[in-house]
C-alpha cells in the first residue's frame, strides 16, 4: 500500500518540473529533478527532465551522460532520442543528430519535432531526398488533429492509458479514421482484439485506401485466427502483405504456399531471422523436417540471441543440440542484455537439450526457470478459470438440456477432441484424421469465439437463447469451419480448451461427435511444464497453475458426464499405447465410421500437422514416454501435493 502514494509524488513533481521546464526556469527545474532522481534514480520521466534542462543550461557533456543513462533502462523512449539530437545539434555533429532524430521517428512516428529537424539537418548534409521525405511527413502530422498527434506519441512511448483517454474524448464529438486506428492498436496491444477488429474496421470505412490501417486490422484477424478473412483482406502481391499473407495461408494449413510466400521474402531480405523461423514452422508442419532444421539453424547463425531459432529446434523432439551449440545458448541466456523473451526460449531449449543428455537436474532448471520467467509476463488468473467452471456448472444442468433438445444445427460433420495439451490429443486426431471419411484440420478457435462474441453474460446468457438462435450458431460454426475442410464428410476440431464449452457445442451441434483424450496428471501436467507454447495455455507456466487447471477440467468433466450421459466418449491415453487396435476400434464405432486398417498406421498418414507432438506422430506408438516424467520426481513433490486426489479421481 506505500508504495502508490510514492509513484504519486513523482508524477506530480515531475508536472512540475515540466511546467517550470517552458517557463524558462531551467536551474530551479534540474534542481528539482536532481533531488527527486535521488528517491526514484530509474524513473524515466525524471531522468528526461533532467537530460534536457541540462542542455538548455548548456551543459551538454552532463545532459548526454543522463541520457546513456536513461537509455539502460529505459532503451525504446522515443524522446531520450529526440533529446539527444538537440544535443548533438548544439554540438554542430550533423551525423550524430540525424542519427539520434532518425531513431527517435523509428520509435514514435508522431514526433513532428524529430521530423522537422532532420528536414533541416539534411538540408545541411545536402540530402535532398531526405529532406522531402523528412518535409512530407511533418506536414503529414501538421494535418492530423493535435489530440491524435499526442496520442500517438504516448501510444509509442507504451503509455496506452494516457493515449486511450485522449483519443475516446476526442471521438465523442468526432469521427477520424487515425483516431480509430491508434485506439484499434491499444486494443490489440491490450489483448481486447474483438474491440480492436470493430475499431479498425471504422477506421477502413472512413478510408478504404489506408493502407496502414489494413495491415492493424489484417494483423488482428490472424491473432482471432480468422484466417479466410485476413486472406480476403490482403493486396495480392504487395510487399508490405507478405508476411501476413502467408501467415494467413498457414493458419489455413496452406502450408505449400506459405513456404513460397515465405521463401519470395527471403529472395527479398536473406538476412530475416524471423522469416526463417516462419519457413521453418511452415515447413515442419508438412513433415520436411531436414528442410526445417536447416531454416531454423539459418534463423540461429543470422542472429545468435534469437531464442526461438533454438527452441524452434527443441520443440522439433527429435533434434539433439551439439556441445557448441549448449554453450552459445548457456552463453546467451546468461548475457546481463538477453531480452526476457529470448531468454526464456533458451532456457527451455537447454531443458530439452539436457534431457536428452540424461541430465535431468540441469534439465529441470532449465525448465523450472523459463517457467518463472514465462509466468512473470502473464496476465492468467486461476480464479477466472474456475469462476468459469463454477457458472458452467450452474447454468447447464440436466433439465437445462432436457428443455433444449433437438435445439441447434443437424450437421453431423464435425468430431471434437477436447482435453488438456500435451495429453495425446495429437495421436488421437492423427488416428482418426487416417480414415478415409476423415479430414485433418488444426486447432480452431472458431467454439471459443462464438463463445467470446455471446458477451460477458456467457454461460448464463444460454438460458436466453432459443432453437433458432443454437440453429444460428450450429450453422455459423460450420460456414466459418469450411475454408479448413476439403471434400470429405466429417473433419476434426481439436482445440483441446473446448472442453469448457460442450454445453454450448452440445446445443449447436447435436450431432457432432465429442472425444475427451486423458491423460495421467502428473505425466500430462509435467509435460506442460516442459513445453513453450506459442500463443495461449498461460496457465502452464507454473506447478501450482497446471495443477488447478487439471483439477478443475475433472470437475468439469464430471459434470458433463453427469448431464449430458454418453455424449461424450472418454479415451485414455496409456490404454491406447497398450492396446492400440482395441481403443481404435471403440473411437471410430464412437464417431459411427468402419474400421480401417490405414488408422493402426497413422505414422504413415502425409498431412500437415501443427502441435508440439508433429514428428512424435509421425512415428509409431513407443511406450517409453508414457513415464518420462518420473526422471524428474525428485522435483515434482509441490505438482503431486497440488493436485490432490487427482492422480486418482482421472480414471473416474
Amino acid at each position: 500500500m506505500s508504495s502508490a502514494p510514492a509513484v504519486s509524488t513523482v508524477e506530480l513533481e515531475a508536472g512540475r518540473i515540466r511546467e517550470w521546464s517552458k517557463g524558462g526556469r531551467h536551474a530551479e527545474a534540474l534542481a528539482v529533478a536532481e533531488a527527486l532522481a535521488i528517491a526514484a534514480p530509474d524513473h524515466r520521466d525524471v531522468l528526461y527532465l533532467i537530460a534536457a534542462n541540462q542542455r538548455c543550461l548548456n551543459r551538454v557533456a552532463e545532459a548526454l551522460a543522463t541520457l546513456e543513462r536513461l537509455e539502460q533502462s529505459h532503451p525504446r523512449y522515443s524522446l531520450l532520442y529526440q533529446e539527444r539530437g538537440h544535443c548533438y545539434t548544439m554540438l554542430r555533429d550533423v551525423p550524430r543528430a540525424i542519427d539520434a532524430f532518425a531513431r527517435a521517428v523509428e520509435l514514435n512516428p508522431a514526433l513532428a519535432t524529430s521530423w522537422i529537424m532532420l528536414e533541416r539537418l539534411h538540408g545541411i548534409a545536402g540530402d535532398v531526398q531526405n529532406v522531402a521525405a523528412a518535409a512530407e511527413h511533418a506536414a503529414r502530422l501538421k494535418q492530423l488533429p493535435s489530440e491524435v498527434v499526442k496520442a500517438g506519441s504516448l501510444f509509442s512511448d507504451g503509455d496506452l492509458g494516457a493515449a486511450e483517454g485522449i483519443l475516446r474524448a476526442y471521438l465523442r464529438d468526432a469521427t477520424h479514421a487515425e483516431a480509430l486506428r491508434l485506439l484499434g492498436r491499444i486494443e490489440h496491444q491490450r489483448g481486447v482484439l474483438d474491440e480492436a477488429e470493430q475499431l479498425l474496421e471504422g477506421a477502413l470505412e472512413l478510408a478504404p485506401e489506408y493502407r496502414a490501417a489494413r495491415l492493424d486490422y489484417v494483423r488482428v484477424l490472424i491473432e482471432r485466427q480468422k484466417y479466410q478473412q485476413a486472406q480476403n483482406a490482403v493486396e495480392r502481391g504487395h510487399r508490405d502483405y507478405l508476411s501476413l499473407h502467408a501467415a494467413a495461408c498457414a493458419g489455413l494449413g496452406h502450408f505449400e504456399e506459405a513456404i513460397v510466400l515465405y521463401r519470395q521474402m527471403l529472395a527479398a531480405s536473406p538476412e530475416s531471422a524471423e522469416v526463417h523461423v516462419a519457413l521453418g514452422h511452415a515447413l515442419q508442419s508438412v513433415g520436411r523436417q531436414k528442410d526445417a532444421i536447416d531454416s531454423y539453424r539459418r534463423a540461429a547463425a543470422i542472429r545468435s540471441s534469437f531464442g526461438d531459432a533454438y527452441w524452434s529446434l527443441a520443440n522439433l523432439k527429435t533434434y539433439r543440440f551439439s556441445e557448441d551449440e549448449i554453450a552459445q545458448m548457456l552463453a546467451e541466456a546468461a548475457a546481463p542484455a538477453s531480452d526476457p523473451v529470448d531468454r526464456y526460449h533458451f532456457c527451455f531449449a537447454l531443458g530439452r537439450a539436457y534431457e536428452d543428455r540424461g541430465e535431468y537436474a540441469e534439465s529441470w532448471q532449465f525448465y523450472e526457470r523459463g517457467n518463472r520467467l514465462k509466468r512473470a509476463e502473464s496476465r492468467y488468473d486461476p480464479e477466472i478459470t474456475e469462476a468459469h467452471t463454477y457458472k458452467q456448472i450452474a447454468v447447464c444442468t440436466a433439465p437445462f438440456f432436457a428443455a433444449r433438445a433437438g435445439f441447434g444445427a443437424p450437421d453431423p460433420d464435425p468430431i471434437f477432441i477436447v482435453g488438456l495439451p500435451r495429453s495425446g490429443s495429437t495421436l488421437i486426431e492423427q488416428i482418426v484424421a487416417s480414415h478415409s471419411q476423415v479430414e485433418g484440420t488444426q486447432e480452431l478457435a472458431d467454439i471459443q469465439r462464438i463463445a467470446s462474441d455471446l458477451g460477458g453474460g456467457y454461460p448464463a446468457v444460454l438460458a436466453d437463447l432459443g432453437p433458432e438462435d443454437f440453429r444460428r450458431l450450429g450453422a455459423q460454426y460450420i460456414t466459418g469451419t469450411r475454408a479448413y475442410r476439403k471434400d470429405k464428410p466429417y473433419f476434426i476440431d481439436k482445440m483441446p480448451n473446448n472442453f469448457r464449452h460442450i454445453g454450448l457445442i452440445h446445443l449447436m451441434l447435436p450431432n457432432a461427435k465429442i472425444i475427451d483424450v486423458r491423460r495421467e496428471p502428473m505425466a500430462c501436467c509435467f509435460g506442460n511444464l516442459k513445453q513453450l507454447f506459442a500463443s495461449g495455455q498461460e496457465f502452464t507456466y507454473s506447478i501450482e497453475d497446471i495443477a488447478r487447471y487439471y483439477r478443475s477440467y475433472l470437475n468439469l468433466m464430471r459434470h458433463w458426464d453427469t448431464v449430458l450421459p454418453l455424449r461424450v466418449l472418454r479415451v485414455r491415453y496409456e490404454r491406447v499405447v497398450e492396446d492400440l487396435e482395441g481403443n481404435v476400434r471403440r473411437i471410430l464405432e464412437f464417431c459411427g465410421l468402419e474400421f480401417e486398417p490405414a488408422c493402426l498406421e497413422f505414422y504413415k498418414t502425409e498431412r500437415s500437422v501443427r502441435t508440439a507432438s508433429s514428428e512424435q506422430v509421425r512415428q509409431p506408438i513407443f511406450r517409453e514416454g508414457l513415464l518420462q516424467w518420473r526422471n524428474y520426481e525428485p522435483w515434482l513433490g509441490r505438482l503431486k501435493e497440488a493436485l490432490g486426489d487427482a492422480v486418482s479421481r482421472y480414471r473416474d
